[in-house]
């Protein structure tokens, strides 16, 4: 009984709290090689990379910000008593950041990063409650210009990666905001419409208003938002159903941002979508989603949050995305698309008293920037045993240094073996 306790005990070290996994071998290679990548595109761009903590006090994520629900927070207590949290999203984080460091910088500020993000979701959702994010935040630029650079960017990150068939879903929430306005909504009115709406639920919507006795024009612009998907032709119907100078604005900036779109000649990877109304409360101006197959949910969350910074102190129009790389790693593998990487490493085997030639061969190998793993030979173990081993784990080459001296070099991507000179240095 007792050792049948103690089995249980063991086994259950082995597992994972759930929504959190284990990522290695080859599926964490091609992650990281993703993660670096994605920077490579961000850099090319003029971003400069930036880390914030795991970890950060509740009032940074709280509800005036405008994130995640308390409830989905994960939260713990210092020595001091503070309530920290760890970040569901890393946005609020760098707004934090900027107005630290940046506080008198007028010209704007370009950052991006890659971290992981924490969120206690219901079980019952299915989603992983730690996921890793890349992403990139314009602070100081409330122009269209800024926009459509931060479009173009979310789309040569996934054309670099090797995605093709991808849409970048954009919105304006002024555009919806126009016709919570026009409607005399309250808040939670508002809330229950933009729950309905996130759920595509037409027909609820329409229920709703008829229960609180909406006017017959704000029905009917509601109503209309499920058809207002598509191309630039959608924007002119759109305009038409602005209620007033607010919603026509929003129109407005989205054909400018349209136009810019195609210099950078990406215009045709985009769809704009007017019933989005952002993931967060402090998105301000446009919003956009990027999906593609193979996932359940968006790769790209982002938008305009012109007011966030402020509420730590500095003024500053800022626009930024999240590209959720779990999901994309997700997308690119169901789609079979390869994250091709260099079988750089080489295995050095060597025998009983050939330790010296291995390890002098092995600094050789490093100076020359090519990986180099040492391994003592298994009297247990073959030459097939290693090679097998070698491929398990990616390796180009391996180096087998026998008792004799004599080397063998096998070539792990051809499967060619040829025997070498000795090492023996007399």
């Amino acid at each position: 009984m007792e050792q049948r306790e103690d089995i249980a005990v063991k086994n259950q070290l082995l597992h994972t709290p759930e929504g959190v996994r284990d990522i290695y071998n080859e599926e964490c290679e091609r992650k990281i090689i993703l993660e670096g990548r994605l920077l490579s595109v961000l850099k090319s761009y003029g971003y400069h990379p930036i880390q914030t903590p795991t970890f950060e006090f509740f009032d940074i994520f709280g509800k005036e910000i405008g994130t995640t629900p308390s409830r989905d927070l994960y939260k713990f207590f210092d020595r001091e008593g503070n309530t920290l949290v760890l970040r569901p999203d890393i946005t609020p984080s760098i707004a934090r950041c900027a107005s630290k460091y940046y506080i008198e910088q007028a010209i704007p500020i370009r950052l991006c990063y890659t971290g992981n993000t924490f969120r206690n979701n219901s079980s019952y959702q299915g989603r992983l409650k730690e996921n890793t994010q890349s992403g990139a935040e314009l602070i100081g630029d409330g122009s269209v210009e800024a926009d459509a650079e931060m479009l173009a960017l979310v789309i040569e990150s996934m054309l670099t990666i090797g995605l093709k068939e991808f849409q970048l879903c954009v919105g304006n929430v002024d555009f919806f905001q126009s016709l919570i306005e026009d409607a005399s909504l309250d808040e939670e009115a508002e809330e229950r419409v933009r729950e309905l709406i996130g759920n595509r639920n037409y027909f609820g919507v329409e229920e709703f208003l008829d229960s609180i006795q909406a006017k017959r024009s704000s029905k009917e612009a509601f109503s209309a938002l499920n058809e207002l998907i598509g191309g630039i032709d959608i924007l002119e119907k759109a305009e038409n159903l602005a209620p007033n100078s607010k919603g026509v604005m929003a129109i407005r900036r989205l054909e400018k941002i349209y136009h810019i779109l195609r210099y950078y000649g990406v215009e045709k990877f985009v769809t704009f979508d007017l019933s989005m109304t952002g993931t967060y409360g402090y998105y301000t101006g446009i919003v956009f989603r990027g999906y593609t197959y193979g996932t359940g949910d968006a790769v790209v969350k982002g938008g305009r949050y012109d007011h966030l910074i402020e509420k730590f102190g500095k003024k500053s129009p800022s626009i930024g995305f999240a590209i959720v790389i779990d999901e994309l790693v997700s997308a690119l593998t169901r789609q079979k698309i390869r994250i091709v990487y260099p079988r750089k490493n080489t295995i050095i085997i060597y025998a009983e008293g050939r330790q010296l030639e291995a390890i002098r061969l092995a600094k050789d190998f490093r100076r020359k920037a090519k990986n180099a793993e040492l391994l003592k030979k298994d009297e247990n173990s073959g030459l097939e045993d290693y090679i097998r081993y070698g491929n398990d784990y990616y390796a180009g080459s391996l180096v087998y240094i026998e008792e004799t001296g004599e080397v063998t070099m096998v070539n792990l991507v051809t499967g060619e073996q040829k025997i070498v000179n000795s090492t023996d240095r007399s």
